[in-house]
């Protein structure tokens, strides 16, 4: 187990699944922005089942080697017993709005830079400095002050898993009975559209995305338990990760990079290989200041919010998702809330139009 200690081992594990991820996600058009766009305006829900299948893959995976005893995931910050609430709806809320405005987020941002998109570039820089100051900087006091400061304690139940959670309420080991419920409820959704179960291409796409999480988990709990030096679990996150690839790009930190910065190169490393194959290669910029703006202002509040939420699509959507932790179902709908009201902004005027009845609706 030498190599596990080798300097670069995490950056290389990282790099690696961002490949995979990052191609497939670029092959198949993988996207949540796009997906919930055509799940609400063109009755098309094959994109949203492709993420949900991805959740559900790497769910299965990281569940069957948590109660299999291969990987230690009890020291995950996704875990930890004390729950932000305030900070998965405000954080959520505002990372969707940002992600309407950009049209994409952080993670689609890298896949499409990946394919010459500098757009996505913009985003990203915006994404990772606002990240960076709402975890360490101008902003964090006023994420202490809101959401850490009123967390709430759940460490009656051990951590915030829905496990843990059920088991603390009902006095009896119900992890693998709630793993099995929730598999048994996404997977029945997931499988009960005939489109998609035919659609080979999407079902193999998220289901490699399921299992690239499911390997960060083990390959950062595996290094976790032989290293002398200390490892953050993770398994892929693409808001404070983002802000310290930008780190390590313009400071010299004496440390090498993590898992989280060789994802983030990977997956657009990954999209470019994509792009290059399918001569997809497009530079792109803003049409104008309008755009340029929309971008910005998504940016910041992707950043913002996806450090007081703790997470963003993936990282919430899909690895919290994984361990189960209570923040997820919140995140995730807190997200598609803001991006709902973001999309009704951007094409009604308003916020508020996303409560209409016909919200869902394109605008004439």
């Amino acid at each position: 187990m030498g190599f596990l200690q080798a300097p670069g081992f995490l950056l290389a594990a990282g790099l690696f699944a961002g490949i995979v991820i990052g191609y497939v996600a670029r092959r198949h058009h993988f996207c949540t922005m796009a997906a919930l766009e055509r799940h609400w305006y063109a009755g098309d829900s094959r994109g949203l089942r492709t993420w949900a299948l991805a959740a559900g893959v790497a769910m299965v995976l990281t569940q069957a080697m948590m109660l299999g005893g291969v990987a230690d995931l009890g020291g995950s910050f996704y875990l930890r017993p004390f729950f932000g609430l305030t900070g998965a709806i405000i954080g959520g809320l505002a990372f969707g709005f940002g992600m309407a405005l950009a049209g994409t987020c952080g993670f689609g941002a890298l896949v499409r830079l990946g394919g010459g998109s500098l757009r996505g570039l913009v985003v990203l820089i915006v994404l990772g400095l606002s990240a960076l100051a709402a975890q360490r900087g101008l902003i964090a006091p006023l994420r202490v002050a809101t959401v850490d400061n009123l967390a709430i304690d759940l460490s009656g139940a051990g951590d915030q898993s829905l496990g843990s959670l059920a088991s603390a309420a009902f006095g009896a080991d119900l992890r693998i009975a709630v793993a099995l419920l929730v598999f048994a409820l996404l997977f029945g959704w997931i499988l009960r559209d005939r489109t998609f179960r035919r659609s080979g291409g999407l079902i193999a796409a998220g289901t490699a995305i399921g299992v690239m999480i499911a390997f960060g988990w083990f390959v950062t709990a595996l290094a976790t338990a032989h290293s002398f030096d200390p490892v953050q679990l993770e398994a892929g996150s693409f808001v404070v990760p983002v802000g310290d690839t930008i780190l390590q790009a313009v400071a010299f930190t004496g440390t090498w990079p993590d898992y989280g910065v060789g994802m983030v190169l990977g997956v657009v490393v990954g999209a470019a290989l994509c792009a290059w194959r399918h001569d997809d290669i497009r530079w792109e910029a803003c049409d104008d200041a309008r755009e340029l703006s929309r971008h910005l202002a998504g940016g910041l509040l992707m950043g913002t919010g996806g450090v007081f939420a703790m997470g963003c699509t993936i990282g919430q959507g899909v690895s919290a998702f994984s361990v189960l932790a209570v923040s997820a179902p919140v995140v995730t709908a807190s997200i598609m809330l803001g991006a709902r009201m973001g999309l009704a902004y951007l094409l009604e005027g308003t916020p508020l139009a996303a409560f209409h009845r016909n919200a869902a609706e394109p605008a004439e």
